[in-house]
């Protein structure tokens, strides 16, 4: 079986319980994933997939020749199932050409028809119950597993050596942040990240420790500048995966609707969500029990499935009406 998933880490996260199912439903099956170099870390060490196949679509391997050239890698593979819950007309053209017999996808795929099994899109339900109901087309029932990440030695090793050079000690809490997102209007405001640091520090002691990627330092040194003695900015230090190995130890997470949420659901680590333009309907709030997503109710919202680059009405209110003492005693719960 092949799990086609080439979209952003929190899309891979939350494909990655296919590979559970799949595996306690059917005895010695094979389960493949592809997915790009971005987030292939993400199923390293998992125990539920064989192989990962790494798909450069962005970068070295963009273009119809790369495409090509992976329709006849996987027709020699010879999968007897695709599960492709990326809807994109690239990746259902891709399975198509590669002669997998069993092809499936949702409705709403721009490439449907190249699908053997079409399935509706539930608007209503969360993005991992989703992607089960693709399974359900080889009959595959039951219980939805959560998503699971599994940080091995390596990025254990990789977190001690980073909190042993910020001075933190293995048995001191901490608050994870993650206050970057793709879209910048799903960017609660970076005032507001460093207001909540420092006042938790201020009452309780805990230190806050940024996480995000390299496009996201400018902002992170910024809520570092603001936020005080009590912010370690973390941003581009760390693996994907060894994020996520420090989110686990976390107390918490304060984050916006971007991968960060996911990763920390999959390690078991509470979450404090902030949505803005989306909502939590579309299906991408925190998985499962026992955490919080803070929102402010408006007419314009939601404004759009992803976000944006700006506000469409120009004043921005679903994040500027989110204040820090709201987030604040959102995280007392978890932190003290």
């Amino acid at each position: 079986m092949l799990i086609l998933q080439t979209a952003f880490a929190g899309d891979v996260v939350l494909a990655i319980p296919l590979a559970r199912a799949a595996k306690q439903a059917f005895a010695g099956i094979e389960v493949d994933f592809l997915v790009t170099p971005e987030t292939a870390i993400l199923l390293k060490n998992n125990p539920f997939v064989d192989r990962i196949w790494i798909y450069d679509k962005r970068g070295a391997e963009r273009g119809a020749l790369s495409f090509l050239k992976w329709i006849v890698r996987l027709r020699r593979a010879h999968f007897h199932f695709a599960i492709v819950p990326h809807r994109s007309i690239r990746s259902a053209m891709l399975v198509w050409g590669a002669r997998i017999p069993r092809r499936v996808g949702f409705h709403r795929s721009r490439g449907a028809f190249f699908f053997t099994d079409v399935i509706p899109y539930p608007a209503d339900v969360h993005e991992v119950e989703r992607n089960f109901r693709l399974l359900q087309a080889l009959g595959i029932e039951g219980e939805v597993p959560e998503p699971e990440l599994f940080p091995g030695p390596e990025e254990r090793r990789e977190v001690d050596r980073f909190l042993k050079d910020e001075g933190i000690g293995a048995e001191q809490c901490f608050l994870a942040m993650a206050p970057g997102s793709l879209w910048p209007t799903k960017r609660w405001l970076p005032e507001g990240f460093a207001r909540v640091a420092r006042e938790v520090w201020q009452r309780w002691g805990i230190r806050s420790i940024l996480l995000g990627g390299k496009e996201d330092l400018a902002l992170g040194r910024r809520v570092v500048r603001e936020g005080g003695e009590g912010v370690v900015n973390g941003m581009a230090r760390l693996s994907l995966l060894a994020s996520a190995e420090l989110i686990r130890r976390s107390r918490a997470i304060l984050t916006n609707d971007s991968a960060p949420l996911h990763l920390a659901v999959a390690v078991g680590t509470p979450v404090v969500a902030v949505f803005g333009p989306t909502v939590p309907a579309f299906g991408f709030a925190p998985y499962g029990e026992g955490h919080t997503v803070i929102q402010k109710e408006l007419a314009c919202r939601p404004c759009g499935v992803h976000g944006g680059k700006k506000c469409p009405r120009g004043h921005f209110r679903c994040m500027r009406g989110i204040s820090p003492e709201e987030v604040i005693r959102a995280l007392e719960g978890y932190l003290v």
